[in-house]
């Protein structure tokens, strides 16, 4: 397994606290991105997944909804799949959901999203975390079901 960690915006873009809600332009630079991760020898064979974290998370699954079924799971963490809504339907990617039991807003929309996604779906809910997952053990948590869902669904058993 091996990880990419992409920052979807310039550090000019975001101080814009307006583009961090351009989803059109983050899911163009994930899908960029995603094309030049299979067409690398060390990365083409590989199975893909993707991890979004607030409105990330909407990119995510609009790329996933782009590629189908070449991205095999998501975990959206206190995401915004909200703002996603119409691609959902056609997302073939394992999806987990992870939100934060204080985050009473994001876990409302997230109960929206995860009753539209029809591939196989999970919904987390960290009893005591915060939209960020601030508090003492529950970025951990975080880590932990989403290391456990990429491993169930990214990783193929050899005979």
């Amino acid at each position: 397994m091996a990880t990419l960690l992409l920052d979807l915006l310039t550090e000019s873009e975001d101080e814009n606290y307006e583009t961090r809600f351009n989803i059109n332009l983050l899911t163009s630079r994930l899908i960029a991105a995603t094309k030049w991760v299979q067409q690398q020898k060390e990365t083409e064979q590989i199975s893909l997944g993707y991890f979004g974290a607030s409105t990330r998370a909407a990119s995510a699954i609009r790329a996933a909804a782009f590629f189908k079924d070449d991205i095999k799971a998501i975990v959206s963490r206190g995401g915004r799949p909200d703002l996603a809504l119409d691609e959902i339907p056609e997302v073939t990617a394992s999806t987990l959901f992870i939100v934060g039991g204080k985050d009473s807003a994001v876990l409302e929309l997230n109960i929206t999203a995860y009753a539209k996604m029809e591939s196989e779906k999970k919904f987390e809910i960290i009893p005591g975390a915060s939209h960020l997952f601030e508090e003492a053990g529950k970025l951990e948590k975080v880590a932990e079901l989403s290391a456990s869902w990429f491993k169930k669904w990214l990783i193929t058993k050899k005979p």
